[in-house]
């Protein structure tokens, strides 16, 4: 079997696997912890990994079997063996150098008269020759043998003479570029500096963490400290136009590193009106059952939570959508909870939107115990019928093509918490936090251990008291 036929017999198992999936390259890549276009290549043939770490972790992420895995490892093993065998052409370019069937003294002429080159010595055209290098002297790259006898045009240069050349054409070429430098670096008349005699404008602004803003290009104030005549002062941090036109560099055009950008990299929305498996939830609502409308679609969640002033009984999902504002990649750095408030548990009744639902998909998520002290985002993995899904772990990668979901669980029985969260990002050099809330006010969660609990009865169109 060819090399050829291994690494595409890996591959194609590769892809087998990838097809059993509804992701995307690009979704296996972020979790995989490599770039899309290298699993592309890999799923292609038309490279190898040099580890079968990453090769594991993807039959993982493709839910393989044992034997699936077994076979894909005894086929990364032969195609790696296949990328590491020799060349045709290594081989050909060794038989080249070798003792052929003619006499010496071609093979010398035809190794540019190299000492060495004909009776099989390492000398240093030999050693090109061996690994599959075409060197001076040889009559083609390809290892062709030059036969009969050479005349003077034909020989060229020992290969010594033909490096002496080359380095005294670099060396004229470094005096050269050394020179044009220094004559450009010489002040002239059409070099003049800025207005104000201070330095150039142009100079690259420092880059802050947080929400920026631009910095302007201008031009160094007057000695004196007043503004130009005819020129009225300009507030501080707003640009400045010199009274004289620039000249030389400092007119160019501003580059990307004259200005920082303004606000972070990235655009983020919460939503917590979400249920358990599209369904399920609990509200607290200071009302007796029959002043409280049936339970809403869950889409209608948030209006029919506003109207009747409830409160998440017991746990509030929030499924934040993370995306970056261009095609540069921002890395989430860390999640963290922030608990503001900690009270008594609301009174009222609690008021269940279903009567017992489930699903057989339970989506990864971020578990948060607010009874905690210190509640922290714990990242959980999620399950598919049976199916294992990876947690999320941090750091993340996001961009204007690549959003992602993530989604928080946070759960209390003994208070009415009020929290909010921090998600870090960086990008660029730069790095800053955000802070993910209910619309400029903090999620509120209120535990409902103790409180009368209602389901409705659809079929008499009232709440009524949970059995049990």
């Amino acid at each position: 079997m060819s090399a050829q036929d291994d690494v595409a017999r890996f591959a194609a198992l590769l892809r087998e696997l990838k097809g059993r999936t509804d992701r995307s390259y690009g979704s296996l890549a972020r979790r995989l912890g490599m770039n899309t276009s290298t699993l592309h290549r890999y799923c292609a043939g038309e490279a190898v990994p040099v580890d079968f770490a990453p090769v594991e972790r993807f039959a993982a992420l493709c839910g393989a079997s044992g034997e699936e895995r077994l076979e894909l490892h005894r086929r990364w093993l032969r195609a790696v063996a296949a990328r590491r065998r020799p060349r045709p052409a290594a081989t050909a370019g060794a038989a080249a150098s070798g003792p052929g069937g003619e006499d010496a003294p071609a093979r010398e002429r035809a190794s540019g008269g190299a000492p060495g080159a004909a009776d099989g010595v390492d000398g240093p055209a030999t050693e090109r020759a061996t690994a599959g290098e075409p060197f001076a002297g040889c009559g083609s790259s390809d290892g062709d043998v030059v036969s009969g006898p050479l005349d003077e045009a034909a020989r060229g240069r020992p290969w010594y003479r033909r490096r002496e050349r080359v380095a005294v054409a670099l060396a004229a070429a470094g005096a050269l570029l050394a020179t044009v430098g220094s004559l450009s670096a010489l002040p002239g008349d059409d070099r003049r500096p800025s207005a104000g005699g201070g330095p150039s404008a142009g100079g690259g602004a420092s880059v802050t963490t947080g929400p920026a803003t631009p910095r302007a290009r201008a031009s160094s104030p007057a000695p004196s400290g007043s503004a130009a005549p005819g020129e009225s002062p300009a507030p501080t941090g707003t640009p400045r136009r010199s009274s004289a036109p620039a000249t030389g560099p400092a007119a160019g055009p501003a580059t990307p590193a004259d200005s920082a950008p303004a606000g972070p990299p990235l655009a983020w929305t919460a939503d917590s009106q979400v249920w358990a498996y599209g369904c399920g939830h609990d509200y607290v609502v200071a009302k007796p059952p029959g002043q409280v409308p049936p339970p809403p679609a869950p889409q209608d969640a948030g209006t029919w939570a506003a109207t009747q002033s409830a409160v998440h009984g017991g746990e509030t999902i929030v499924e934040l959508s993370v995306q970056g504002t261009s095609d540069t990649a921002v890395v989430l750095t860390a999640l963290r909870v922030r608990v503001v408030g900690r009270t008594a548990p609301a009174p009222g009744n609690a008021y269940a939107m279903d009567q017992g639902c489930g699903g057989a998909l339970t989506p990864r998520h971020f578990a948060v115990d607010l009874d905690k002290d210190r509640p922290l985002a714990r990242a959980v993995a999620g399950n598919d019928a049976g199916t294992p899904i990876p947690a999320v772990r941090l750091p993340y990668r996001v961009s204007a093509a690549d959003p992602e979901v993530l989604r928080v669980t946070a759960r209390t029985g003994t208070c009415d918490c009020r929290w909010y969260l921090e998600l870090d990002w960086s990008s660029r050099g730069r790095t800053g936090t955000v802070r993910v809330d209910d619309r400029g006010r903090p999620f509120r969660t209120s535990g409902i251990e103790g409180l009368p609990r209602y389901t409705y009865d659809t079929s008499a169109r009232r709440w009524a008291p949970q059995a049990g």
